[in-house]
């Protein structure tokens, strides 16, 4: 798991942000006004009206929208851990926000109602943290080999190739990337394409003052991107603006560094 955190915010108007992509599993476990999740490639796999949700990993942007109070728990997943938390293979999730109310057991639901009725943020997250820690304990393990794909991924912020990941693994290119697009999500490509943007997204928004012409050519050499113009184009692709549109306008700041 990566991190989580409670929120509670007010918005007379109606409140759109863009969220961008991610090789992260988002879940909100909400009680207050509800939102909808859009994906504007794809009306159908966004979720409406809802207070909890599960988003997959996307590989392309998506706008929240709500309007008035929303109270709650933002977790952001490792695919490895939300694989487990979830009992399902994530390949169902991929591209999609689902409200938690159609996932399988209930649980998640249940959970979201006792944090609700929790009196404080202290035992909330104290809630959360034994439920996770059972979830993960009554897990069954998932193929060492995928973590360990996961984990190569993370440590190189997607540099290492695909066929040389097989073959540290001992498996086929092509074994890799069914089984790893079917329980993380996605293919490693494109997992390792968005390390790759996650990390020059988290360089260039921790720069406080902004990042000058010069600057973003630096960035994407320090990032292994090709050029400059490669960086503008997935971040295009990822966040649906050019990096110093995205970074004046501003953003939810789930996209983890």
């Amino acid at each position: 798991m990566d991190r989580y955190l409670g929120y509670r915010e007010h918005s007379a108007r109606p409140l759109v942000r863009r969220q961008a992509a991610g090789a992260f599993v988002v879940l909100i476990l909400g009680w207050g006004d509800p939102l909808d999740v859009v994906d504007p490639r794809c009306a159908t796999r966004g979720a409406y009206r809802v207070d909890s949700f599960v988003a997959g990993t996307f590989d392309g942007y998506c706008h929240t929208r709500t309007v008035g109070v929303g109270t709650g728990v933002e977790l952001l997943l490792t695919p490895p851990a939300a694989r487990r938390i979830l009992g399902l293979p994530l390949g169902e999730l991929t591209n999609r926000a689902v409200d938690v109310a159609q996932l399988p057991g209930g649980w998640l639901t249940r959970l979201r109602d006792r944090l609700a009725e929790a009196s404080d943020w202290p035992r909330r997250f104290a809630l959360l943290d034994a439920a996770l820690a059972a979830r993960l304990g009554a897990a069954e393990p998932v193929d060492p080999r995928l973590d360990r794909a996961w984990q190569r991924l993370t440590d190189t912020d997607g540099r290492i190739g695909v066929a040389t990941l097989a073959a540290e693994l001992g498996w086929s290119r092509r074994h890799l990337s069914v089984l790893f697009h079917r329980e993380v999500g996605l293919p490693p490509k494109t997992t390792a394409r968005l390390l790759r943007f996650q990390r020059a997204y988290a360089t260039a928004t921790a720069s406080g003052t902004g990042v000058d012409r010069a600057g973003w050519a630096v960035l994407a050499a320090r990032c292994g991107y090709f050029d400059q113009s490669h960086l503008i184009r997935d971040f295009h692709e990822f966040a649906g603006a050019r990096p110093t549109e995205l970074l004046v306008a501003g953003s939810h700041p789930s996209n983890p560094g």
